[in-house]
């Protein structure tokens, strides 16, 4: 009886339901073991939400207190409708691909497809690498912070420190980082959804609490500051606001998607903006209103009055505990890119992936990338300044730019009509945001310079 590679037939075969003929392409172990196309679009919507929503909605108040409230509300509403539209973009592209017979599983991917094989390599890939493994970084020093708050809620003469918090929290996405594929996530970012809309309920709820307590602070909507420092702070809040709005796995989630493709992305994306527009504007509104210009980074920070808790101490356990919880989620689907490397380089596609030969380096790999982050996260508490400089130059390009680009060279849209330019413009503002957004997250390093110790106790 003849035989064949399983590879090529799984490819022939997602190749026949989208219409197109065979294909001889083979995958790699990296598109082969970690990026699996069996999704559905439910599933898609589940990535969607976990890998752009998340305790990052915290800031809104603080951004709001830089900007005010009507050129708040509107920057939120347009980067929301910018990002929906970069984003069905980007999939738009990816369907057309598909329906060729050539399916673009990773940004680097497309990259090299349409711009040429040195954009993927020396820009793309490595720009993504670095922002997904420096968010994976963030959502541990965060974990640990959360950590570090519980311990004190019911321990304010602890002497623990921040170090030991981020380890610990860094044990949970060191175990899931061994879950074999982004598809098999699907389950643990259902629940992240889910934790999604616990921790904002709860978030919306304790800040209408204090702002109708006894114990509200004076509401006080005015910006204030030196010419220079309202300039900035512009600039900081609209960077702050179009960073949360961020992914920069477009393409990886699209490839856990089964074929036919076609319309899925469209109706993943709905359910991911469904969620944004019920908990960003909740938060921004609610912690904004209630809390004013004296809205801290982050506004879980005003939930606390000269160390002493503003609401019970059970609400405040449960809030920190829902948000954790979702960062182990949002760290492990941001460790998908490096993983999907791991494989490419040291699996071997011909063998099966729960081998010991794929298993062995797969443990070892993913284990040692992990651990290098925890390290990280405890070496810099003052990684999100850092993380902002890297948006500006990796989120915004990857997310904002690229696609409008990408759209433009894969559908020739007419150079008189509306989408040609349109596309044009928002490249170009984006190209200049990511200029004002470096040197306003320079400015920031530079003043909080004398803060910055290693392993500080933050």
């Amino acid at each position: 009886m003849a035989t064949g590679d399983p590879k090529s037939m799984d490819l022939a075969s997602s190749d026949k339901e989208n219409g197109v003929v065979d294909s001889p392409v083979q995958l790699d172990a990296g598109a082969l073991f970690v990026l699996k196309s069996r999704g559905s679009w439910l599933h898609c919507g589940y990535h969607l939400t976990t890998s752009i929503v998340g305790p990052v909605i915290f800031s809104f108040p603080f951004a709001f207190s830089l900007l005010g409230w009507a050129p708040g509300i509107l920057i939120t509403l347009l980067q929301a409708l910018l990002t929906f539209y970069s984003y069905n973009l980007l999939s738009l592209v990816l369907e057309y691909h598909a329906h060729l017979g050539n399916r673009q599983l990773r940004f680097r991917d497309m990259a090299t497809d349409i711009l040429g094989p040195r954009w993927g390599k020396y820009l793309v890939g490595p720009l993504q690498i670095a922002i997904c493994y420096g968010a994976v970084i963030a959502c541990i020093l965060l974990g640990g912070q959360s950590l570090k708050f519980i311990y004190l809620l019911y321990n304010p003469s602890g002497k623990m420190q921040l170090y030991q918090f981020i380890t610990i929290f860094g044990t949970v996405p060191l175990v899931l980082a061994q879950i074999p594929s982004f598809h098999s996530l699907r389950h643990i970012n259902l629940a992240s959804l889910l934790l999604i809309l616990a921790y904002t309920a709860l978030v919306v709820a304790g800040s209408i609490h204090i702002g109708n307590s006894r114990n509200a602070p004076n509401k006080d909507y005015s910006v204030h500051g030196s010419k220079e420092n309202r300039i900035f702070g512009v600039i900081n809040g609209i960077s702050i606001i179009a960073t949360t709005y961020g992914c920069g796995i477009i393409p990886e989630i699209q490839a856990t998607v089964a074929p036919p493709v076609k319309g899925k992305m469209f109706k993943g994306l709905c359910i991911c903006f469904g969620v944004i527009a019920i908990t960003y504007f909740s938060v921004a509104i609610s912690g904004y209103w209630a809390f004013g210009n004296r809205s801290q980074q982050t506004v879980l920070s005003n939930f606390m009055a000269r160390n002493r808790p503003l609401l019970p101490i059970w609400f405040l356990l449960l809030t920190n505990i829902f948000t954790l919880t979702q960062l182990a989620a949002v760290s492990v689907v941001y460790l998908q890119p490096t993983n999907e490397v791991f494989e490419k380089w040291f699996a071997n596609p011909k063998m099966d992936q729960f081998s010991a030969r794929n298993v062995i380096p797969r443990l070892v790999l993913r284990s040692l990338s992990v651990i290098i982050a925890i390290v990280f996260a405890a070496m810099i508490p003052f990684f999100g300044d850092i993380m902002a400089l890297f948006g500006a130059f990796g989120i915004i390009p990857l997310d904002f730019i690229l696609p409008m680009v990408l759209y433009n060279l894969t559908f020739k849209p007419s150079r008189k009509g509306l989408v040609f330019w349109g596309n044009t413009l928002i490249a170009i503002a984006s190209s200049a945001l990511v200029a004002m957004g470096a040197v306003a997250s320079v400015r920031q390093i530079i003043l909080d310079a004398n803060t910055y110790n290693l392993f500080a106790n933050m």
